[in-house]
C-alpha cells in the first residue's frame, strides 16, 4: 500500500483543526495548554496540513486537548485508508455541491442530514442495506450508485 504523505499530512491537520475547535479554542488558547511554546504560525502550519509535525509534538497537541493520540491517528487511517469493508464513506458536503439532477434524492437526504447533525456530520459510513435503499431512492442498481459515490469519498 502506498502512502500519500501529503494527504495524509493535510488530513491530519483537517483533524487537530476540528480538534481544537470542538474545545471552543483559538490556537493561541491551545498554545497556554501546551508543555513547550511554540508560535501560532507553526500551529496554523500544522492544521494546514503544510509542517510535518513530530510524534512528540503531536502526543503533546493531543494530551493538551485531551485525545488520545492513538484515536487522532485512527480518524485520520478511517479518512485516508477508509477501512471499513463493506461501507462507503460519502463527504455529504461534496454530494449537496456537486450531486447532478439524476441524483437529487441524494442530495436532497445529504442536505437534511448535514441540517439536522451540524457541521461536525459532514461524512457517514454507508453500509450495504442503506446503499440498497439509497439505490432504490435514485432508480439506479446499487452497484452503479456504489459507482457513483466514489466521486464524494470523504478524503
Amino acid at each position: 500500500m502506498l502512502i500519500d504523505a501529503e494527504e495524509y499530512q493535510r488530513v491530519l491537520g483537517d483533524e487537530l483543526r476540528k480538534l481544537r475547535r470542538s474545545r471552543g479554542w483559538t490556537r493561541k488558547e491551545l498554545n497556554q495548554h501546551l508543555q513547550s511554546e511554540i508560535s501560532l504560525q507553526t500551529l496554523a502550519t500544522y492544521e494546514l496540513g503544510t509542517r510535518q509535525c513530530s510524534v512528540v509534538r503531536l502526543v503533546e497537541l493531543c494530551v493538551a486537548m485531551d485525545e488520545l493520540p492513538q484515536d487522532l491517528l485512527a480518524k485520520v487511517h478511517r479518512r485516508v485508508f477508509v477501512d471499513e469493508p463493506g461501507r462507503v464513506r460519502v463527504d455529504l458536503r461534496k454530494v449537496v455541491a456537486d450531486a447532478p439532477a439524476d441524483l437529487l434524492s441524494l442530495r436532497r437526504w445529504a442536505e437534511d442530514r448535514l441540517r439536522q447533525a451540524g457541521e461536525h456530520a459532514g461524512e457517514v459510513a454507508l453500509d450495504l442495506p442503506a446503499l440498497e435503499r439509497m439505490a432504490e431512492l435514485c432508480e439506479l442498481p446499487t452497484v452503479d450508485l456504489i459507482a457513483r459515490l466514489r466521486r464524494y469519498a470523504s478524503r
